[in-house]
């Protein structure tokens, strides 16, 4: 073994932790909840993606125990070999029409499925102008592309459109434009409206990470171009979120790209098939998110958010401006998002402080998360807490 190399290891890990930027893992003992069991006491869950609060649905936990006693707990194969079950066709065909396409391809995790989207349908003659704050997803799977990079400013439309100009008169083939349509750190929603628009005049395309829109933003849930009422080429997305909780991520769009990256995308092509019990809990979690049921949690949702937002603006604490249920709590230094966190713990509210490289340095924060689970009394005593503590921790 080469000790030098180990030695710089663990000189880089002292690095990380002396800049306070070390990310702990906390060991949670309960299912996913507006209340969760840490360090042997119940806290109060302000840092999750469950924003229906599905995750710990009693009917969504069943139907995936269901799908696993009838299928197994996985094909033990990929796709193309023997993976493909009944369920998986079940799952493809739900959330295309759930989302108003024509078909779907399934991915092990929305990782996965922005990190095969570009490289099968984008070659040196084309051109992908991303957001600068897309998820690290696209970035890598825009890297494992050959065409021609692009990037502009977090929704700045002229930008936007000066990009556009430099791709189409580089000789571009065919153009595409990168964008989440909610921006996980921050909370905005893209100018999905404005993007349509300028893609319209360019003759783009339009490719949509939808993660942190899927299930509660638009009507019936169906996303951030659906929020805007406008029409989008791709729209890649996850069940992991919104959607049950569980993992894996899709690919929506025309039959005939999906038809194309299940030929070509590495990541479907060699990794094995989602679990059965994945499938019968996402499948469930959209058959709640796109009814009746649905439209009373995404009321329920906006409503805890701004009721906390008011609040904590009230309080002092500087927030990022918007309507999404993502709504960080901004403090910039990442010792201090770590000890606000820690103290916040203490006070029985689970939240994590997010610092570099996950944010821009000097950006730290608290990325505190509503869910349609909350009460109005759960999102009370959040506030009083993070009052306590950023007063002890001289926040405000």
């Amino acid at each position: 073994m080469t000790a030098s190399f180990y030695d710089r290891v663990r000189a880089e890990l002292a690095d990380i932790d002396a800049q306070g930027l070390t990310k702990p893992e906390r060991i949670i003992a309960s299912r996913q909840g507006p209340v969760i069991r840490v360090a042997g006491r119940d806290v109060l869950n302000f840092c999750t993606n469950n924003y229906l609060g599905l995750a710990g649905d009693e009917r969504v936990t069943e139907a995936g125990i269901e799908a696993q006693r009838r299928w197994g707990a996985g094909a033990a194969s990929v796709r193309f070999i023997c993976g493909t079950l009944e369920i998986h066709k079940e799952l493809e065909r739900a959330i295309a029409d759930y989302l108003g396409f024509e078909d779907t391809i399934l991915f092990a995790a929305a990782f996965d499925a922005n990190g095969g989207i570009f490289e099968p349908l984008f070659g040196e003659e084309d051109a992908i102008v991303s957001d600068s704050l897309n998820h690290a997803s696209i970035i890598d799977g825009v890297r494992l592309c050959k065409a021609k990079r692009y990037r502009f400013a977090n929704s700045d439309m002229d930008e936007l459109e000066t990009r556009l100009k430099e791709a189409r008169a580089a000789g571009a083939r065919n153009i595409v434009i990168a964008t989440d349509g909610a921006f996980s750190m921050d909370g905005y929603i893209a100018k999905l409206n404005e993007i349509r628009a300028l893609a319209d005049r360019y003759d783009a395309l339009i490719m949509v990470d939808d993660c942190h829109a899927t299930g509660f933003l638009g009507p019936q849930g169906r996303g951030s171009y659906a929020h805007h009422g406008v029409q989008v080429d791709f729209v890649t997305g996850t069940f992991g979120k919104a959607l049950g909780g569980a993992m894996g991520g899709f690919i929506c769009a025309k039959s005939e790209v999906v038809a194309l990256l299940k030929q070509r995308a590495r990541p479907y092509l060699f990794s094995n098939a989602l679990s059965p019990a994945v499938c019968g809990s996402s499948l469930e979690a959209i058959r709640i998110a796109g009814g009746p049921e649905g439209d009373a949690l995404r009321s329920r949702l906006f409503a805890n958010a701004a009721r906390y937002r008011a609040a904590m603006a009230a309080a002092g604490f500087n927030l990022l401006e918007g309507q999404h249920p993502i709504i960080p709590v901004m403090l910039g230094d990442a010792k201090l998002a770590q000890d606000v966190a820690a103290r916040m713990l203490e006070l029985g509210v689970y939240v994590i402080g997010f610092s570099f490289p996950v944010v821009p340095r000097g950006q730290a924060r608290i990325r505190t998360q509503m869910s349609a689970a909350h009460t109005f009394e759960q999102i009370d005593q959040t506030v009083a807490a993070f009052t306590t503590a950023g007063k002890e921790l001289r926040v405000i």
